[in-house]
């Protein structure tokens, strides 16, 4: 892959990639899919042994028939390979990981932060956490975590990042400074779950459009999506703009619960099967929050699983628009299969039908690399840029053309801006350093909240930034600076109101600008 270009589609996918899920990829689809883990554990004692036994479970459970002749004597990674891009075999601390994340008992102090300059800086505190009520703010710098110096060693960024994280009812030790403090201040803070909403951002498009944006299905999104739109509709709210852009997926029962919102009674929601699994339905209880009123989603080539089933159950339905651009196209369950070393298989035992029988998963016989590289094909086709969509599925037929869900009204990636000077800032993240590092202290919460819609970068913040980059040992061509100019501007903007106003004051900037929710707006009116 050509490095422009796999900047080009990442950056076309989101630029502030650390705000946003994105697609997951192999063991972590599982927390999609609403799995179970095997309760009897498999016995192998030698790698051969453990081949063997995969192949046993292959044969058994595997989604399709299967010539297990052609599997014999390859290494494990090359034999999964061979079935599908999902099915994965998972090293002793890898299954760990995975196990105690899909536990519910990792927890947190409820806070987030960004490397900048070799320091932790706090960008965001969790009302009601334990750092909120031990007096951590947003702007503070973490020196040290429990015994650890994680600010000014220049350690690599996997040494800094997840130490926070650990075992509900944990303590973790945190020195940190405040802004203007010489001397560093000690908390030891107890982890706990910490309770943040599901929905990024829920607020009036116009005076009865809605607007609820979900980038990914957690434990509580349904019951999230009530007190959203019961909040909405006493804003006068008619109408709305469900936003699934990026969203990678989640909980099925997440999906299928929120389903239940929009999807009148006994409605086909999704249903799965597999040569070794038997059908099962999954079909809308009624008595919903939004049933009735109008109703787009929207879509693009990084919106997965979970999301897709919700998509397709409104399209085949034909309860709402879709719109934007064909979304990512996974649409395999996993179930995990233990060994007694600690090690694991995830293998694929079903596919996911939309109400009228299409499958959401997108093709995989050219092999495991070139399904990794799909988005990057999608983007050297003209798929995402150029207007150019493939055919309309036949709602009749038994496979999406293609994979994924297409948009009823399709909206092309504007590439405009783009170019070598912009790829490379994005890629240093030079923008978000000098939205943490300078232009967050000019600016107040207050004056953004009350300015947002009309609120322009100053000229003179422009030629800082300029300086920045320069300092920064990136040449400035003037002509490509000028080309990207107005997309600079519309970052920082937005990663200004990321830091000032949290998610919702992000997806408010944004879609200021965004084609794809303006058209979602003339749709439903």
């Amino acid at each position: 892959m050509k490095n422009s270009t796999r900047i080009n589609v990442l950056i076309a996918l989101t630029y502030s990639v650390t705000l946003i899920g994105g697609m997951f990829l192999g063991y972590k689809f599982l927390k999609d899919q609403g799995y179970q883990v095997q309760r009897t554990v498999q016995y192998a004692d030698t790698n051969a042994d453990k081949v063997d036994e995969i192949i046993h479970i292959i044969n058994r459970n595997y989604v399709d028939d299967v010539n297990a002749d052609t599997l014999n004597h390859l290494p494990i990674d090359s034999l999964l390979h061979k079935l599908d891009p999902h099915s994965m075999y998972l090293p002793p601390a890898k299954a760990s990981e995975f196990a105690e994340s899909m536990s519910g008992n990792f927890g947190g102090v409820g806070i987030e932060y960004y490397i900048l300059k070799d320091t932790l800086l706090v960008t965001n505190v969790v009302k009601d956490g334990p750092a909120y009520l031990a007096g951590i703010r947003q702007g503070d710098k973490i020196l040290k975590i429990d015994t650890v110096y994680v600010s000014g060693k220049a350690l690599p960024r996997e040494q800094m990042m997840g130490k926070i994280k650990g075992r509900k009812g944990t303590p973790v030790k945190l020195t940190i400074i405040h802004p203007g403090n010489s001397q560093a201040a000690v908390f030891t803070l107890m982890r706990d779950r910490v309770k943040v909403s599901s929905i990024d951002a829920a607020y009036m498009l116009t005076s009865d459009v809605g607007y609820v944006r979900i980038s990914k299905f957690g434990a509580e999104t349904d019951k999230d999506f009530i007190e959203s739109v019961r909040s909405l509709k006493a804003d006068g709210m008619k109408k709305l703009v469900l936003d699934l852009r990026d969203n990678g997926g989640g909980y099925l029962t997440a999906a299928t619960g929120l389903a239940n919102q929009i999807l009148q009674e006994n409605k086909l929601i999704v249903y799965t099967e597999g040569k070794h699994e038997p059908r099962t339905d999954y079909v809308a209880t009624g008595g919903g929050e939004f049933e009735d009123g109008r109703l787009a989603v929207l879509i693009n080539e990084n919106s997965a699983s979970a999301s897709e089933i919700l998509a397709g159950a409104v399209q085949d339905l034909k309860r709402g628009l879709i719109i934007g651009r064909r979304s990512f196209g996974k649409g395999l369950v996993q179930e995990q299969f233990p060994f007694g070393d600690g090690s694991a298989l995830n293998l694929t035992i079903a596919r996911y039908y939309t109400p009228s029988g299409r499958s959401i998963q997108k093709s995989y016989k050219e092999g495991y690399r070139a399904y990794q590289n799909e988005l990057e094909s999608r983007y050297n086709d003209g798929e995402l840029t150029s207007g150019k969509m493939l055919r309309k599925d036949s709602i009749k037929s038994k496979a999406f053309l293609g994979g994924g869900i297409q948009p009823d009204i399709y909206v092309k990636l504007d590439t405009s801006g783009y170019n070598r000077l912009y790829n490379t800032l994005a890629a240093k993240k030079v923008l978000l350093d000098f939205v943490y590092d300078v232009l967050a202290n000019r600016y107040t919460p207050a004056y953004l909240e009350q300015n947002l819609a009309n609120f322009t970068i100053s000229e003179a913040d422009f030629k800082d930034l300029v300086k920045y980059i320069q300092n920064d040992n990136i040449v400035v061509e003037p002509r490509q600076l000028a080309a990207a100019k107005p997309l600079i501007l519309n970052d920082i903007k937005v990663l200004l109101c990321k830091y000032h106003l949290g998610d919702a004051g992000y997806y408010k900037a944004l879609n200021l600008s965004d084609a794809v929710v303006k058209q979602a707006i003339n749709s439903l009116q």
